[in-house]
């Protein structure tokens, strides 16, 4: 079924992924709007957009660590299409000091967090903002009301020594997939998570990348959009995890209960939670 005419909302659309599946959808003929840092390469690629004409496409600038910042986007990008049916919470920050190596430094030094703010913070300040607009939405004529599609990181199930921050924001948005992406389907509503490996984009430094690159080590951008392609309209697909590699996608489940103790107990945990996620009117 042609996804012609749906919208979608991307932060951190102007480059890397994010601007990787503007294009996609756009060729598809999906309204893209680009909520991006940058706002002059934002505005380059949507003006590149337009000229297209397959579609309409709109920016803004956006610092998503900015709960205002991020609802007045969201706002514009519903006032330009009518509707939002598509949401990518792309935009990220790598791993930075987050605490001094000194040992020999006096007082209390606050951590930088702006990784954990960035990474997970605001996908959970995204998807909050896709999930009310969702709710208010009929179910489209394939059954869903919209789709959430998060970037997490194999560092989202891997544990990395030396990227701490940037591990727990991601293994907290593997989480939130996992467990609410199980939830929400009832509502018509489905959010899963692609999980690349190393990727070409400007999260990371060109010696790097080039060290991976003669190793033949990257992860093709192309294997990422056949993902996002794959759970576009009628997939059902909620609460997974797909693991992208140089050479591969796998899905990545969840661990099992260590016994039947845990399992049952799981069980009743989720029964004490639903009271605050029952819609109420």
């Amino acid at each position: 079924m042609s996804e012609a005419g749906k919208s979608a909302f991307i932060t951190g659309g102007a480059s890397g992924i994010g601007k990787a599946v503007a294009q996609m959808l756009f060729e598809k003929g999906v309204n893209v709007y680009i909520a991006d840092y940058n706002t002059v390469a934002a505005e380059v690629f949507a003006d590149k957009l337009n000229e297209a004409g397959k579609a309409q496409a709109a920016f803004a600038h956006v610092d998503v660590s900015d709960w205002n910042e991020l609802v007045k986007a969201f706002d514009q990008a519903i006032a330009a299409f009518g509707k939002i049916d598509y949401v990518y919470p792309i935009a990220g920050i790598g791993e930075r000091k987050w605490m001094t190596n000194n040992p020999k430094s006096h007082g209390w030094e606050a951590p930088d967090l702006s990784t954990l703010d960035i990474d997970l913070k605001a996908v959970l300040n995204t998807c909050s903002l896709a999930i009310q607009h969702f709710r208010r939405q009929e179910l489209n004529e394939q059954g869903f009301r919209g789709k959430i599609f998060c970037v997490s990181s194999v560092c989202g199930f891997y544990a990395v020594p030396t990227l701490p921050i940037y591990t727990a924001a991601k293994y907290g948005v593997t989480g939130f997939v996992r467990s609410y992406g199980a939830h929400l389907p009832a509502e018509g509503i489905t959010l899963n998570a692609i999980c690349p490996n190393v990727v070409k984009t400007a999260i990371s430094s060109s010696d790097f990348y080039d060290k991976c690159e003669v190793k033949d080590l990257l992860t093709p951008m192309q294997s990422l959009l056949d993902i996002f392609n794959s759970l576009l309209g009628e997939d059902a697909r909620s609460g997974q995890i797909f693991e992208v590699g140089p050479r591969g996608v796998q899905t990545r489940d969840a661990p099992e209960p260590m016994d039947v103790d845990t399992e049952i107990l799981m069980d009743m945990l989720k029964e004490r939670g639903k009271v605050l996620h029952s819609v109420t009117q």
